[in-house]
């Protein structure tokens, strides 16, 4: 066979050097892609940190849902979150505003009716994320009951958050999401669905857009009391059918410290085409403080990086002879995790009561992350940082509340917010209110026996909420590295 001859030789190369630079070229779009979207500028109203104001004794309540089981299996359910939500929707006059991951609970649609029929002027909004119609495959015939009941609906446009799965995230940008968007609601569903709720098969554009793993994962009511003031509840519990059973933590708030979390609302909704008007009543005098009120509190409203931001700063100033009880669906932060090694080194005392995650909507689930990362603090601390596991019964133990405690008060958050990468690290919608009281305040008294009552197992006889840490510890390395891997990549649903 006669050699190549010289032009051909170069023409060859030639196209194998486009071909490399090609290949070069979209190698660097997709990364590029993949920096800007996990870096680029939050969306308006965004990253919400409120100067601290002051509440009275009456303005704040901590709220829970608590479900156990007796010995003979018999549930055990006490839930006051709902109802609270349900009173403030009935005073309303003016406007009530919901943000929910998940929606369908029909008391709260009847109620919403009901107040809009019964004050035709009163304006509703209602926001939820994509995942209440799983990405357009099951329709909700909540949210259209409200439609047509004249109530602004609006499903959170996703696309303006950043990426926590920048791998696939930039991919699914540059090449898949102008046509997916077109497949989400097609009929036939062919492959598997990775998350806990909706059908068990999906098409391919609804499995294409929940692969970004991101959420507007907020949990608000906030209305006017019918007085000129503001009432909400902040709270880690869905209105969800198969959310109902969840424990849940709570606070209902008063007063000016709810205007700004309002205002993020509006922007979240604008972001995701809303174009309507609301508006808090106008008379809502601010009472920024800089101590705790004798029998009261003040409180500060936290969204998305200032949650994370505030958590770290108190557990780093905590010290010897100080303590830090959590109560947690998932906790997989890094930063997070250090921070409380580094506390009980310093001799904080830390007790976590944590979610098993065997149960995920009669689902069996692996136990990650919470299992591993239960040991490796058990482990890295040696033993100082005790673990407890809430005993679910199908159902999950879905509180998120951090406490801190002091010689003279008590600091805490809670809201919809686990102490994960995705619902810290600016990419979820997240909603939380940080507190301080003293510690001899009722409100403080009141969250920690919420938590001893769980720790000790102060309950009807029979019945246990809490189990030994040696019940569902998983010190695998298989699954610990499982973990650290789907947390650093985003590839994960917590």
């Amino acid at each position: 066979m006669a050699p190549a001859s010289g032009g051909a030789l170069r023409a060859r190369l030639r196209r194998r050097n486009r071909r490399r630079a090609l290949l070069a070229a979209l190698l660097a779009l997709w990364l590029g892609v993949a920096y800007w979207q996990t870096h680029k500028p939050l969306p308006p109203g965004t990253r919400v940190a409120t100067p601290w104001m002051n509440l009275g004794e009456a303005d704040i309540a901590f709220l829970a849902d608590v479900t156990a089981a007796d010995g003979y299996g018999h549930p055990l359910v006490s839930q006051t979150i709902l109802d609270a939500t349900l009173r403030a929707v009935s005073g309303a006059r003016e406007f009530v505003v919901l943000d929910y991951f998940l929606f369908d609970d029909a008391r709260l649609t009847d109620a919403l009716l009901a107040r809009k029929q019964a004050v035709p002027s009163l304006r509703v909004l209602v926001v939820t994320d994509p995942l209440t119609e799983v990405y357009g495959t099951a329709p909700s015939r909540q949210l259209a009951r409200l439609k047509a009941g004249g109530i602004d609906v609006v499903v959170t446009d996703l696309d303006g958050l950043r990426d926590p799965n920048f791998l696939y995230s930039s991919l699914w940008r540059l090449a898949v999401r102008w046509w997916s968007g077109t497949q989400a609601a097609a009929p036939g569903g062919w492959l598997p669905n990775p998350l806990e709720v909706g059908p068990r098969e999906l098409p391919f554009g609804a499995w294409a857009r929940l692969m970004n793993f991101k959420a507007n994962h907020r949990k608000i009511a906030i209305a006017d009391d019918g007085q000129g003031g503001i009432v909400g509840v902040i709270s880690s519990a869905n209105p969800h059918a198969a959310s109902s059973a969840h424990s849940n933590v709570a606070l209902q708030l008063r007063g000016p410290v709810l205007a700004a979390l309002l205002e993020s609302e509006m922007a979240v909704a604008r972001l995701s085409g809303w174009q309507g008007v609301l508006g808090a009543p106008a008379s809502l005098p601010a009472s920024v403080v800089a101590a705790p009120p004798t029998g009261g509190a003040r409180v500060q409203v936290l969204t998305e990086g200032a949650i994370e931001e505030a958590l770290l700063t108190r557990i780093g100033a905590a010290g010897r002879g100080e303590a830090i009880d959590i109560a947690m669906f998932h906790l997989s932060d890094r930063p997070v995790i250090d921070a409380l090694l580094a506390a009980s080194r310093r001799g904080v005392a830390v007790r976590l009561i944590l979610d098993p995650n065997k149960d995920a909507f009669d689902q069996t689930t692996s136990g990650i992350p919470n299992r591993p990362v239960a040991s490796e603090l058990m482990t890295a601390s040696d033993g100082r940082i005790q673990v407890r596991w809430y005993r679910t019964h199908g159902e999950q133990f879905h509180a998120k509340l951090v406490m801190i405690y002091s010689r003279d008060s008590l600091w805490l958050t809670l809201g919809s917010t686990n102490l994960t990468r995705s619902n810290l690290g600016d990419y979820d919608l997240e909603a939380n209110a940080a507190v301080e009281a003293a510690r001899e305040s009722p409100l403080a008294q009141q969250v920690a026996a919420y938590f001893d009552r769980l720790w000790n197992n102060r309950a009807a006889p029979g019945t246990e909420y809490t189990a030994d840490a040696g019940v569902y510890a998983d010190p695998s390395q298989l699954s610990y590295w499982a973990y650290r891997l789907l947390e650093v990549t985003g590839c994960a649903t917590f």
